[in-house]
């Protein structure tokens, strides 16, 4: 038989497509390869799993193991200072090795340390599982987003592809809090158990994804065979594809604009787990206590966010970056004022969909100015980094909003949580443009 460029007997849908990913192609297709699309999406409901199962019976752990209301946060949020501590050398592995490797493993060890919980009745080696957890929760954040933004060709279509991921992670926010709210019914440990499904997932993405991680675009294996002549120079001078990994500071120093979006990243994440922290005490104010209506308070939340990120594309292109951020903390700041004020469930319950829109807008807006100001060959550790500026202001949100807390009640948590987004919402419109709220291009 002659050879041709095609094969002559049908290949299964997606086939060929990741093939052209594979011989690193710059002519990637508009549609992904579903295969490792599912796969990806799935891995991205569970970063926002990573707590929100939990908040629906943070009432019922504190309870039970006799803390405060900070310290059961915790439990919620002490995997964000591993997951901040190794961030950074996940996304050099990523740029390094790929996707699926530490991808997989991540998944695996996210599920194991995850479900851990199960077992465990002592606070301190609670915490202490969750903080190996966020070593596998750093892969899970770094390996889907890169992997997503791999399979974006072209603008439009990166714009698409993160509103599917930001869909996705609210999605996750209102099926595994609901899941996690019927488990607390049965005991606070129940909902430990959701986490295991990271561990066939992993299994599955080291075989599915390993196709995309040759010629990967933007990954050192990438950049050594590129034909591109400047691909080539920057790694000769050593801009990217170092023998040995790179230190974070290189990439930060002379990019206030990557500077800045993480700071908006950290301003984000503090606000809403200062709602997942404080939501439940402050509906217990107002008789709202089983675990199961608290879960649908917080459901509220993602579902908002879920049907905001399916349009981000047309939002985008409609107002710009900066004016989705804007957009994005002034309806933190209302939503947060609602929180603090309210008297009675029906305020309580609008402002979670008010922040959910506002999630809806900045979490994939965030996620591509990120990548998009990332330096050659250096996409993964940009990615990695805002991780790190996400996971570890999650983990100080409870620190932060704590003694405000212990000092005043819920209600001034809210207040100080809607001062803080008001004072970012005025320094965008003063600064936005400085912070290079624009990607380059």
């Amino acid at each position: 038989m002659t050879a041709t460029p095609e094969p002559a007997t049908p290949e299964p849908a997606g086939t060929a497509t990741r093939h052209r990913i594979a011989r690193g192609s710059t002519d990637r297709p508009s549609v992904p390869p579903r295969g490792p699309l599912w796969i990806l999406l799935l891995a991205s409901t569970l970063t926002v799993l990573a707590g929100a199962v939990l908040a629906p019976v943070v009432e019922l752990l504190r309870a039970d193991l006799g803390v405060s209301a900070g310290a059961a946060g915790l439990v919620l949020t002490a995997h964000g200072l591993s997951l901040a501590l190794v961030g950074p050398l996940v996304g050099r592995a990523v740029d390094r090795w790929g996707v699926s490797g530490p991808l997989g493993a991540g998944l695996v060890l996210y599920g194991l340390a995850g479900g851990a919980g199960l077992l465990l009745d002592d606070y301190l080696a609670l915490v202490a599982s969750r903080l190996v957890f966020g070593i596998g929760a750093a892969a899970v954040f770094t390996g889907s987003t890169l992997g997503l933004l791999d399979l974006a060709a072209g603008a439009a279509a990166r714009d698409r592809m993160m509103g599917w991921r930001s869909a996705a992670i609210s999605l996750g926010g209102v099926l595994w809090p609901l899941l996690g709210g019927a488990l607390g019914t049965i005991s606070w440990h129940a909902p430990f158990a959701v986490y295991l499904v990271g561990v066939p997932l992993g299994l599955v993405a080291l075989r599915t994804l390993s196709t995309m991680d040759r010629h990967r675009p933007g990954s050192s294996v990438a950049a050594s065979r590129s034909e591109s002549t400047t691909a080539a120079k920057e790694e000769a001078s050593g801009a990217v594809g170092h023998a040995g990994p790179a230190r974070p500071e290189p990439l930060l120093r002379g990019r206030p604009r990557l500077l800045g979006i993480y700071a908006l990243q950290a301003v984000a994440t503090a606000l809403l787990y200062g709602v997942l922290v404080f939501l439940p005490p402050r509906l217990a104010e107002v008789g709202v206590r089983d675990s199961f209506r608290v879960a649908l308070f917080g459901a509220l939340l993602s579902l908002v966010m879920s049907l905001t990120g399916l349009r981000f594309a047309r939002v985008r292109a409609r107002l710009g970056w900066s004016g989705l951020l804007l957009l994005a903390f002034g309806a933190w700041t209302v939503a947060l004022v609602l929180l603090a004020l309210g008297t009675s469930p029906v305020p309580l319950l609008l402002a979670p969909a008010v922040f959910g829109f506002g999630m809806g807008l900045a979490v994939p807006a965030l996620t591509v100015l990120a990548a998009e100001h990332a330096p050659a060959g250096r996409r993964g550790q940009a990615t990695a980094l805002l991780g790190t500026a996400t996971f570890g202001s999650q983990f100080g949100s409870p620190l932060l909003f704590g003694p405000v807390e212990a000092a005043t009640s819920t209600s001034g948590v809210f207040l100080a949580a809607a001062a803080l987004a008001a004072l970012t919402l005025l320094t965008l419109l003063v600064t936005g443009r400085r912070l290079g709220t624009e990607p380059p291009g």
